[in-house]
């Protein structure tokens, strides 16, 4: 899963990137609105956990810049404000969730947890096409109800053929999917090839092969 931060105090920015990194998410960081306007026009994003002051612009206006852009990246407000009008308005605006300052670390991760199963899994925990199932809780997956051990980068690659299923995904797009923007550094996407090549094997010896087609000259597509 790949969250982008959007906070100005680098001590708690820090902390929840330190955090998110060792629950295997891919986290990227920015504290200027700035700064958040230029991924959010590149990269798309599970989740943003956005403050609503900025030194060079409001948070809320952030949100308002991506909902009128029909961007459907998930928004956890985080926020000193605590009032109920401020959390009325936040919600108004298009957020996902709010959370007043100070906070705990595993309340903001069960937080995103419960938005990514709303966006993706209509609330359950569980994402299926088929015979395949993946828990988004525990981070598995099985086939004919078999286990199908995989590393953290081909399980994201998996959640994110299943979250764009029935759709033509290009290899740049999965690279900044799985890497954000340290894929801009990388001479090519021969890498993508391998994380698909190894997915598909595992899956079809689980039983669930020909779920992944390699649509030549575009990039991949998980369908029935």
């Amino acid at each position: 899963m790949k969250l982008l931060v959007v906070e100005d105090e680098t001590s708690l920015l820090q902390s929840i990137q330190e955090y998110f990194t060792q629950e295997d998410y891919l986290c990227e960081g920015v504290t200027t609105y700035a700064a958040a306007i230029e991924k959010i026009e590149i990269f798309n994003y599970d989740c943003i956990i956005l403050d609503i002051n900025l030194p060079d612009g409001s948070g809320l206006n952030l949100l308002q810049y991506l909902r009128q852009n029909k961007k459907e990246d998930g928004v956890v407000i985080i926020s000193a404000r605590g009032s109920l009008d401020d959390k009325v308005t936040g919600l108004n605006y298009g957020a996902d969730d709010y959370i007043t300052k100070p906070f705990h670390l595993s309340e903001l991760n069960a937080r995103i947890k419960a938005l990514i199963r709303r966006k993706y899994a209509k609330g359950a925990n569980m994402l299926e096409l088929g015979k395949l199932q993946l828990d988004l809780l525990s981070r598995t997956v099985t086939c004919s109800k078999q286990p199908v051990p995989l590393t953290k980068n081909e399980y994201d690659l998996l959640v994110y053929l299943l979250n764009n299923k029935n759709r033509v995904v290009s290899k740049q797009a999965i690279a900044e999917h799985i890497y954000g923007d340290q894929a801009d550094n990388m001479p090519s996407f021969d890498f993508v090839y391998s994380h698909m090549k190894n997915l598909k094997k595992k899956l079809k010896d689980k039983g669930c092969d020909e779920l992944i087609l390699t649509v030549y000259g575009l990039g991949y597509k998980l369908s029935l």
